[in-house]
Formats: C-alpha cells, structure tokens, sequence
C-alpha cells in the first residue's frame, strides 16, 4: 500500500532527525577521546563547571532548610560564623595549593622528581601546620575575648576554629588534583561530598528535634568536612602513587614561600573584598539583615562558578606553556578562557536574574526584598568575568605582587565605601560598595596585563 504525502512527510522528518542525533553523538564521542590540549581543556572545565552547578543546588538546598528551620536570626549568626572562619581557612595553606598549578607542572616538564616528591608531601604538613596554628590561635583569641562579644558567638566560632586543619588540608588538596587535572579528585570531595554529608547531618538533627541553633549547624559541617577529607586523602594519595615514582624527597622552601606569600596576599586580598560586606553589615546591622543579603548574594552564586570552572582547567595550562616558552599556545588558552568566561558568565547571569524573586521567596518571604541587590551585584560580577580568569594568569606568570596590590587597593575602596553607605542606607550600601570595587579592580587588572604582559584580556576589542 502506497503511503499518503503525509506520512512520507512524518517519515523524512524522523530520518533527518535520525541523522542529526548521530552526527551529534559522533561529534561529542570524537570530542570526548580527543586529547589535545584544548579539548582536555574544554572538558576539565565543563566538568569542574558541572559539578560546582551541581554543589549549588546542594548548598541552596542545605541553606534554605536551615533559614527555614532556625529562622533569620539564628541563620544570620551561622552566616556570620563561617564567613569568619572559611575566610581565615582559605588563607590557612599560606597559598601553597594555588601555587601548586605553578611548581607541578613546572617540576614535571623539568624532570626534577625530587623536587615533585617533595612538593607533593611537604606542602599538606604546611598547610596544616599553618592551620592547626591559626585555630589555636582564634580559639584562645575568641576565650579571651568571651566578655566582649555577643554570648552567642563564642561557642559556633569556636568550633568552627577546630576545622580549620581539615579544611587547609582540603585546600591543599585540591590545589594538587587540579595540578594533575583530577578535577573530580579536586572537587567533588569539597562541592558536593560535604554538603550531602551535611544536609544528611541536618535533617537527622531536625527528626530527632535537637535546638534549631547556629552551633547545631556549625557542629553538622565539622562533621561533615572532617569525614570527607579522609576520604579525599585516601583517594589522592592512592593516585599519586600510581603516577609519581618513588624515591627520594627535595624541599626547596624558600622558592615555593616566595611564590605562594605573594599568591596569598591576592587570594586573601580577595576573600576580603568579597567578604567584607557580610562582616561590616554584621556590625551595622541586624542578623535578619545579614541573613537577606547573604541569601541574595549567594543566589548569584552560579555566575562566579563559570569563572571558578576555567580558573581550575586553565590555571596549570598557563604556567606549562609559560615554562615550555610557548607563546603561541598560551596566547590561545588565554582568548578561549576569557571568551568562555564571559558569555557563560552572561548566559548565567540572564538566567538568575529572571528567576531571582521565586528563588527568594525560597528562604522566606522576608528575603524577597533581597532582589534589588542581586542587580546591583551582578554589575559587579559581570565586570570581572568580561577579562576571565586574569587574576591566575597573573599569578602563574610571576606577577604575583603587583595582583596583590591590585587587590589591596580593591578591598580598601570596598571597606571606605561600605562605611560610609552602609550606615546611611544599609544592606544597598553593602552592594554598591562591592560592585564597585569589582569594577575598579577589574580596570585595574586589564592595564595592568596589559602593561607588564602586553595582552589584551578585555573580552571585548580583543584582535
């Protein structure tokens, strides 16, 4: 029987799509066994992109059940609490882990196994050494300091002090899987093991009705991050042993100091301009106060995970190429970092502002009033993703200090105008003072690559 115009129409159309599906899945099959350098690249990225989207729906999950179950007050104060100490634990591995991209590969391509041996096992005693000091520290601070601080402070500060060596650990970590592209070894431990170890920990202490309080959140992350870097460090150590031959141990410490202290001038620098704003409102303001604008802020989180994501698959690729003197190659995993960065970044940044008020409304309905300063932040944000990660390039290509003093610079404007608008108009005034000095530091940035390197990393007029 002959068939109608019709179905050899509804026929074409399933052939052709027939087709197009294969041809797609061809293209990614031939994409995923390629190995060069860019395709390598583009999945280190994809993945590490993937999986930070995925820890954020964790940690949106994790936050909005604990607004919901300790109510704005007791949520502020958690906020308050952990922006102190993760500030102070991104600092603990006196940069070690970001300068673990630079001396890995550098090593590596040299032939200086010693040296590698040695970087690989020395620089995690550091780091915990520098954060077991520094926890000891606040929690002597925070017991000398009890009779002028709010009362319920002292308990949530300090045990969250107590992780600190765990989480330097972590860092450190990290830095060395990203080093090795064991993006999945670098990441998932630290975005998404801890946080289902945590949401678990948090809804068991919600069924057996334990207090709602900040310390019973805090106690369900130290828990959480302590069990997870165990195993983390099982996995790591089982890889590099597969993958570094034995033998004998270098250090060469006044070398890894003298890159990784200016590296954690910047990273500090950092942690500081985009953490400034929550600390400031917690001594102008109210906890409720602190507690909507985290929620706003951390809703725009999924923009900063797009430079987060090419950050880790291109920081070691720039300090390869820079050893290896090949310009050519670097020239080239710079423009496709900056372009990734930006139309993603925007892509992103389109996509949480239409969807900003019912993800407020989330936390509670006193939080919608946080969608203004999603705006103002974005402009920030967007500001920095339009030159990638530039602030790596920097850093792996020896230009460490002059980073620092950008950033320096950054923070103090931050911190001058967050004081000065954020007791006149309050949470704006928080915003404002950080997009600002988003903006400023972005244009600092580019002048400055332009002027030590000679690259252009505006995404725009790029030739």
């Amino acid at each position: 029987m002959a068939l109608t115009e019709s179905q050899n129409s509804t026929r074409g159309a399933w052939v052709a799509f027939a087709n197009l599906a294969a041809n797609a899945r061809a293209k990614i099959g031939a994409w995923l066994k390629n190995s060069g350098d860019r395709s390598i690249t583009q999945r280190i990225a994809g993945a590490a992109f993937l999986i930070r989207v995925f820890s954020a729906g964790l940690i949106y999950l994790s936050q909005i059940l604990l607004a919901r179950w300790m109510g704005s007050f007791e949520f502020g104060i958690y906020v308050y609490v952990w922006t102190l100490v993760l500030m102070v634990g991104d600092l603990s591995d006196l940069g070690f882990a970001t300068a673990a991209q630079r001396f890995i590969p550098e090593y590596s391509k040299r032939g200086a196994l010693d040296l590698l041996r040695g970087y690989l096992s020395r620089s995690r005693w550091i780091a915990v050494g520098s954060a077991t000091s520094l926890a000891g520290i606040g929690i002597l601070a925070i017991h000398l300091l009890k009779p002028y601080m709010p009362g319920y402070l002292a308990l949530p500060l300090s045990i969250a002090c107590a992780t600190l060596p765990f989480y330097s650990l972590m860092q450190m970590q990290d830095g060395i899987a990203r080093a090795h592209s064991w993006i999945n070894v670098a990441l998932l431990p630290a975005y998404v093991v801890r946080h289902l170890i945590m949401l678990a920990i948090v809804s068991a202490a919600y069924l057996f009705d334990l207090p709602a309080t900040a310390e019973t959140a805090v106690i369900a992350v130290a828990v959480a991050l302590m069990l997870t870097v165990i195993g983390q460090t099982i996995v790591l150590n089982r890889k590099l042993a597969r993958t570094v031959a034995p033998g004998p141990k270098a250090t060469d410490v006044r070398t890894w100091l003298s890159v990784s202290l200016p590296i954690l001038i910047v990273e500090g620098f950092y942690l500081l301009l985009t953490n400034t704003d929550i600390i400031m409102l917690h001594h102008f303001r109210t906890p409720e106060d602190v507690a909507v604008y985290y929620a706003a802020a951390k809703t725009l989180v999924l923009i900063t995970f797009v430079h987060f994501a090419v950050s880790a698959a291109v920081g070691h690729r720039f300090s390869e190429y820079h050893v290896t003197n090949d310009h050519a190659r670097l020239a080239e995993v710079l423009s496709d970092s900056i372009r990734w960065t930006f139309w993603a970044s925007l892509a992103a940044t389109a996509v949480i502002l239409a969807m900003g008020p019912l993800l407020l409304s989330l936390f509670g309905a006193q939080f919608s009033e946080g969608y203004r300063l999603m705006l103002i932040l974005a402009v920030g944000l967007m500001a920095r993703a339009s030159l990638g990660p530039v602030e790596r390039l920097l850093n792996m290509l020896g230009e460490q200090k002059v980073c620092a003093v950008v950033y320096a610079a950054a923070f103090i404007l931050n911190l001058v105008i967050g004081m000065v608008l954020i007791p006149r108009i309050g949470v704006d005034g928080a915003a404002i003072a950080t997009s600002t000095a988003l903006i400023v530091e972005s244009v600092a940035l580019f002048l400055v690559t332009r002027q030590r390197l000679g690259m252009h990393v505006f995404i725009f007029g790029r030739a």
